[in-house]
């Protein structure tokens, strides 16, 4: 018989070595971020505090600071993580899937729904605001696979707004790090049934090669980053 302590200790410790390989890997990426993260904690604490012993409320004011400091910091590490992720999967074949399969919202992610033997992809996002195609790759290439996959899909997904993007570092394509927050500019036409009809017929498309989930850093295990406010 497991013993529900010793199992809610273990949950602990795997969410606490989950945020220390989160830590590790922002810091790596930006030295100033974890010292920042702390002075915004400490400040407001100090901040409501100085005002609780100025207005004789510091039994009231010290617990609200120490929550809002420690809710500003968490806002923060999340975005600090975020970034940390986006810059750990920049450039890397699957960069552009590992964002879509996260964006919040019902969405349905196809990765890789075509590509070509120069692995450049073409992944597709399925949500209220139509079918995302987002390449990667070669901006040349990636731009004839676009063109091929919107006519396929306009085959099936009559009168339903189909919007590209190309992910990169060349001319015409976006950071990795701007791909979410470029979807979520997307106004949002359909309703629930009609993304599940478009689901369903979309279905009858095939991908015609497969790509890895999502990529990894160089040298180190992704951790699971924790998604910002």
């Amino acid at each position: 018989m497991v013993d529900n302590n010793s199992s809610e200790d273990l949950a602990k410790a795997g969410r606490l070595k989950q945020i220390r390989m989160v830590a590790k890997l922002v810091n790596q990426q930006n030295k100033r971020a974890l010292p920042i993260t702390a002075a915004v904690a400490l400040g407001i604490i100090v901040v409501f505090v100085l005002v609780g012993l100025f207005t004789n409320l510091i039994a009231l004011l010290a617990p609200v600071g120490v929550l809002l400091g420690l809710s500003g910091a968490m806002i923060l590490f999340g975005r600090f993580a975020q970034q940390a992720q986006y810059s750990a999967i920049d450039g890397q074949l699957g960069a552009a899937a590992a964002v879509l399969q996260s964006m919040r919202g019902d969405w349905t992610v196809t990765p890789a729904v075509t590509g070509n033997r120069s692995m450049d992809v073409v992944h597709r996002a399925v949500g209220k605001k139509g079918v995302i195609l987002v390449g990667e790759g070669v901006p040349t290439r990636v731009a004839g696979l676009l063109s091929a996959e919107r006519k396929k899909t306009e085959r099936v997904a009559h009168g339903v707004p189909i919007t590209e993007f190309q992910v990169g570092s060349g001319e015409g394509q976006i950071p990795v790090s701007k791909l979410q927050s470029s979807i979520m500019k997307v106004p949002g036409t359909l309703k629930a049934p009609a993304v599940s009809d478009l689901n369903y017929r979309l279905k009858a498309l095939q991908p015609s090669m497969q790509a890895p989930k999502g990529p990894m850093p160089k040298g180190a295990r992704q951790p699971k980053m924790p998604r910002p406010r």
